[in-house]
């Protein structure tokens, strides 16, 4: 159940962000060039500026694979006046999901420099001395190396209208104090994580950027023209999993960056000829009666690696045992979705886990077991 504020959602993000500059005498800002980052750093400049505290520290953990586009409007922020840029161009390596023979794009390979997507920028950090080379580590041993004996505050702009999971994970029990809507990243340190919008919609976040003529992100209008739904609108890299789509019109948008992609990154070029229709099946192939029975021959004869396969296998046999026949083709051809852009690490599989139906076949599902109990 949702609780309304008399207080919108604007002022009550500008309150939140007052209160953790009180709370932390560290702010750090992150951001990532998309609309939700691009509001929170303007919030975050207002704040600190009223708060005596500039310049605002603003850190982007660059993954060498993004739009030009992405990176202009980081490069905006990070040479802001009143900005101390905490910008990340250093070895690490993320999923490729392009590819079932490169698992790996190795961000910023030193080895690699003449074919970088593009090129490391004079102020960014350009060494990875924080012991770990998986992005999503990245983010707490960057805050123990660089702020090891300093209570430390991480903004980041993550809303729940995009995920049930998101909603009930920032509404259900206090992070910091009586705030909720954040995480923990290390106790120990005094390191959060908040998300101070994470009560706004997409409305709430493209009326702010229009009503204040904030910059922000042109790819978002190449995807507007091309229909591309609201919620699949990523500006980040885009060979993510979840961000194969927008290879498909990358290459009349930026023509440049399409090209240096394809010469770095195995799979891109053979993902774009394949083209959205025949890269995402929508069809079920005739030989096959099901979409379950074409899962299962993708799991035993496309995928290579036997980790992999294990890996698939367990996590089917998981959404087979809560869910049954319950989602009939729609389960099974997320699944064959997962396969065919390599998701082996099951990033969509839990995103589909978790969404609204299948909350609440799960809950039903609860309900009919404790009243089996009571019984």
């Amino acid at each position: 159940m949702k609780i309304y504020s008399t207080q919108n959602v604007f002022d009550a993000a500008l309150t939140r962000i007052r209160w953790l500059y009180d709370e932390f005498p560290n702010i750090v800002c992150n951001v990532s060039g998309g609309k939700d980052s691009t509001v929170l750093f303007h919030l975050c400049l207002q704040v600190a500026s009223e708060k005596g505290r500039l310049p605002l520290r603003v850190m982007w953990l660059d993954q060498e694979a993004e739009w030009q586009a992405t990176v202009d409007m980081v490069r905006s922020m990070m040479y802001h006046p009143d900005v101390e840029p905490l910008w990340f161009q250093m070895p690490f390596r993320l999923f490729n999901a392009t590819s079932s023979e490169e698992h790996w794009l190795h961000c910023w390979d030193p080895d690699r420099s003449a074919d970088w997507v593009h090129p490391q920028d004079p102020v960014s950090m350009k060494v990875n001395r924080y012991g770990t080379d998986r992005f999503h580590k990245l983010f707490a041993a960057i805050s123990a190396t660089e702020f090891p004996d300093t209570p430390t505050c991480y903004l980041a702009g993550v809303r729940t209208e995009e995920s049930p999971v998101r909603m009930m994970a920032l509404t259900h029990d206090p992070t910091y104090k009586w705030a909720t809507w954040g995480t923990v990243l290390q106790k120990r340190l005094a390191h959060y994580t908040m998300y101070p919008l994470y009560d706004w919609s997409y409305l709430d976040i493209w009326k702010a950027i229009g009503d204040h003529q904030w910059p922000y992100c042109r790819i978002y209008d190449a995807m507007y023209q091309y229909g591309v739904p609201v919620n699949k609108m990523r500006v980040s890299n885009v060979h993510h999993e979840t961000a194969v789509h927008s290879l498909f019109f990358m290459q009349e948008v930026e023509p440049e960056t399409y090209n240096r992609l394809t010469a770095r990154i195995s799979g891109i070029d053979s993902a774009v000829k394949f083209g959205d229709a025949d890269y995402f099946v929508s069809d079920l192939p005739f030989m096959f009666a099901t979409w379950r029975e074409y899962r299962d021959y993708l799991v035993a004869h496309l995928i290579q690696n036997e980790d992999w396969r294990r890996s698939f296998q367990r996590r089917f046999d998981r959404f087979d045992l809560v869910f049954g026949d319950s989602l009939g083709t729609k389960m099974y051809r997320q699944q064959v979705h997962a396969i065919l852009v390599n998701d082996w690490e099951g990033i969509t599989l839990n995103n589909f886990f978790h969404g609204p139906e299948q909350w609440d076949v799960r809950l039903k599902r609860r309900r009919r077991t404790a009243d089996t109990h009571a019984g």
